[in-house]
């Protein structure tokens, strides 16, 4: 597995933009204001400039797994909860939902889990409750991205925005193929990515386990061999 470090595209015009933005009231509070003024008004700037910097960060990390039915962590955060749920937007029946709670500190970029072909991707307009809360699932703005693998087993990731998030970017859509170490999406600060994986997988993290995307194995989905 190698790493690299880079902003990812989602955030480039904006730190383009806050830096101008940013050199602008510089100057203003340089030419009117007092030294001290301006002392206090640069520290800020650098502050927030070398924050929006690190919060737009997008690790290249290139993962080889060597079994299909692995499931990958696909973001940075904490594994807030783990249950036996009813999917009712898309499967109708009973699934092990897996969701991760993205702090404004953790990177946002969001990886595919695993292989397989896009069946399903919608974007579903919502409210912007605070993430970690359980009915942030159904009651925020949010995406719905649902994968068939090799082996015909299906996967439903979501994107939910939280309170502090106002963008949820996907870049998945109908008829693709869904690759490991890809993004298939961002989202712009807090937020959460929910993991609905058929009730017979075997899960690999527990409530409260900070994870790492394109890294972590959450689950292992059942194969025919297993049968």
């Amino acid at each position: 597995m190698t790493r690299r470090l880079k902003i990812h595209r989602e955030g480039r015009r904006f730190l383009l933009i806050l830096a101008f933005l940013i050199f602008v009231i510089n100057v203003i509070v340089y030419l009117l204001w007092s030294h001290w003024a301006f002392a206090v008004v640069l520290v800020l700037s650098a502050a927030v400039l070398c924050f929006m910097t690190y919060f737009f960060r997008n690790p290249v990390r290139v993962l080889e797994v060597d079994n299909p039915d692995f499931v990958i962590s696909p973001c940075d955060g904490r594994v807030v909860v783990i249950e036996p749920v009813v999917e009712s937007d898309h499967f109708h029946d009973q699934r092990i939902q897996v969701s991760i709670f993205m702090s404004p500190f953790n990177v946002h970029a969001n990886w595919y889990p695993i292989e397989g072909t896009v069946l399903r991707s919608e974007h579903q307009s919502g409210r912007h409750l605070a993430a970690w809360l359980p009915k942030s699932s159904i009651e925020n703005e949010r995406s719905l991205v649902v994968i068939e693998t090799p082996s015909k087993q299906q996967v439903m990731l979501r994107q939910v925005a939280g309170a502090m998030a106002r963008r949820v970017v996907t870049y998945a859509s109908q008829g693709m193929a869904s690759h490991r170490n890809e993004h298939f999406g961002f989202i712009k600060f807090g937020s959460r990515v929910d993991l609905y994986l058929p009730a017979d997988s075997e899960i690999f993290v527990d409530f409260g386990d900070h994870v790492r995307g394109n890294e972590t194995v959450i689950a292992k989905l059942k194969s025919p061999s297993d049968t």
